[in-house]
């Protein structure tokens, strides 16, 4: 599936092929640090996969809770989170679902570190809502 994206501001921009059952949900205490929220969807693809059409983002070497490098690329002028690569070679990044224009078409397939996950996420389906303040 071919998709683009774009941090919060529009400076940085890019296209990707992505396949969309590699879409993925992290509850890791760094995810939910990066993102001030639970956890962080992420489709994970290769660099060969991704092409920036904009201006290049900032990068921050993270190490995580598993002992490896994790690269986190966001844009320097609006913070937006954009990728992340690491030490586990050209296959090892992610595009954050935040930033995809197509993110209404890509569902979940699994979850990872589970084990950090927010006690009341289950709940979330429960709680009231309002369609927009």
């Amino acid at each position: 599936m071919e998709i683009d994206g774009q941090c919060h501001c529009g400076r940085v921009t890019y296209r990707a092929e992505i396949d969309p059952a590699k879409v993925s949900i992290c509850h890791c205490t760094d995810c939910q640090r990066l993102t001030g929220s639970p956890y962080r969807v992420t489709v994970l693809c290769s660099a060969e996969q991704i092409r920036l059409t904009g201006a290049k983002p900032k990068i921050y070497p993270k190490k995580g809770d598993n002992g490896r490098t994790r690269f986190q690329h966001f844009c320097e002028a609006c913070g937006s989170p954009l990728f992340s690569s690491g030490e586990g070679g050209a296959d090892d990044w992610g595009i954050r679902w935040g930033s995809i224009r197509q993110r209404g078409e890509l569902k979940p397939a699994r979850q990872i570190w589970c084990r950090s996950a927010a006690p009341w996420i289950d709940e979330i389906g429960t709680l009231p809502g309002r369609p927009a303040d």
